[in-house]
């Protein structure tokens, strides 16, 4: 067939969406008045993407969400980047984001699924998710009272680039400092939390009886502390003059007592 490159290459250009194969084919087929070949449609599709791979393109064909569109190579993300920040208007916040993030994650989940998972409502965010055709409901939950379903939409993979669902990246790729809000409980608090009184008395217990992890460490610690205790106190000026004093008052009071106190001490 005569230009079919050429055909090919004006149908997805002018999609605002990715257009799959059996799209372009539909739409051929039915212009042409002819039935077109799979392997003829699909060596047609190999000579394009060849075609914009070289230098002098800046843009290229692109298998994405199930489709092919015409986007822009790597090399010009920045320029385009520019544009873009200069056009939009507004961003997503990061409500808004978190329950995006949520949704790609674990869809389909119901409203009430994800507000689980944020700890605070998400009405506003999935209203302004839908607004923006990022999300769309899927049906309707089989829990109590059927609660919607929300999954991301068509326009979510064109958005960020994603071929299917699967190339979302897998969570256990998150590191624990990115993945981690704060530091982590202490012991004591934990026990708290322990709502059977039983339960944390017998944890309470075996952290008492655990015995310790460095034994160096334990010994150590009781050679100082008897070095401590090894240690005379000495008395300041003040105190020692004060209780030479005693003694003196002491010894007029009874002189013959130390006097006694020896004799007693040589018969024993």
């Amino acid at each position: 067939m005569d230009k079919l490159e050429q055909h090919i290459e004006s149908i997805i250009f002018s999609s605002e969406q990715p257009i799959s194969l059996k799209d372009i084919k539909a739409c051929l087929e039915q212009s042409m008045d002819s039935k077109i070949k799979n392997d003829l449609l699909e060596k047609a599709m190999e000579g394009l993407s060849k075609k914009y791979e070289g230098e002098a393109f800046a843009f290229e064909i692109i298998e994405i969400s199930g489709g092919y569109q015409f986007l822009t190579k790597g090399a010009y993300h920045h320029t385009i980047g520019t544009l873009l920040k200069q056009k939009a208007k507004k961003r997503l916040s990061k409500a808004a984001l978190e329950t995006l993030a949520i949704i790609a994650y674990k869809q389909p989940v119901t409203k009430s699924g994800a507000e689980a998972i944020r700890g605070v409502s998400c009405d506003y965010s999935i209203q302004k998710l839908l607004e923006k055709e990022l999300i769309s409901i899927e049906g309707r939950s089989e829990g109590p009272g059927k609660p919607l379903l929300y999954a991301t939409s068509p326009k979510f993979m064109d958005y960020f680039g994603l071929k299917t669902i699967k190339d979302l990246p897998k969570l256990k790729e998150f590191t624990p400092d990115e993945n981690t809000i704060g530091d982590s409980a202490a012991l004591e608090e934990v026990i708290q939390e322990n709502p059977k009184k039983e339960e944390n008395d017998n944890l309470k217990q075996e952290v008492e009886n655990l015995p310790p992890t460095d034994e160096d460490s334990t010994e150590s610690l009781s050679e100082t502390i008897v070095e401590i205790e090894e240690i005379p106190i000495k008395e300041t000026e003040e105190e020692t003059i004060e209780k030479e004093e005693v003694e003196d008052v002491a010894e007029q009071i009874n002189p013959n007592e130390n006097e006694e106190e020896e004799k007693e001490d040589e018969q024993g």
